[in-house]
């Protein structure tokens, strides 16, 4: 499974953004795809997560009323739209997927799109 994210960019305080994540190779063989970021000389965190049906999302406390994640299962792709955007959202975001909703660790990873967020 490859995983392609885009859609990073700069941005001032408050303004928008949607993060774009295109699956592509045995994406049937996954189950859950996420979002995860990680700062400068912070350690990656968990930002949401959704199974491909969509039945269940998750969402990190501190994006939680300002982030959304959606798929187009069409598509395989899934987004993040990002709204409210502060300065502490600023990081490399990366998406993930993996095999089970019942594994703790993603399987795959894609490279990273930078989120900067202006004061």
């Amino acid at each position: 499974v490859q995983l392609q994210a885009s859609g990073g960019g700069l941005v001032q305080a408050g303004g928008s953004l949607r993060l774009s994540c295109a699956a592509s190779g045995r994406t049937a063989s996954t189950d859950v795809m996420g979002w995860f970021r990680q700062a400068p000389g912070k350690e990656r965190e968990f930002v949401a997560g959704m199974t491909w049906n969509g039945v269940s999302t998750s969402y990190a406390d501190s994006v939680k009323g300002r982030f959304t994640f959606s798929r187009d299962n069409a598509k395989n792709t899934v987004y993040l739209q990002m709204n409210s955007l502060k300065p502490d959202d600023t990081a490399l975001y990366y998406c993930a997927a993996k095999r089970s909703r019942w594994n703790s660790d993603y399987d795959y990873w894609g490279q990273g799109t930078l989120v900067t967020v202006s004061s």
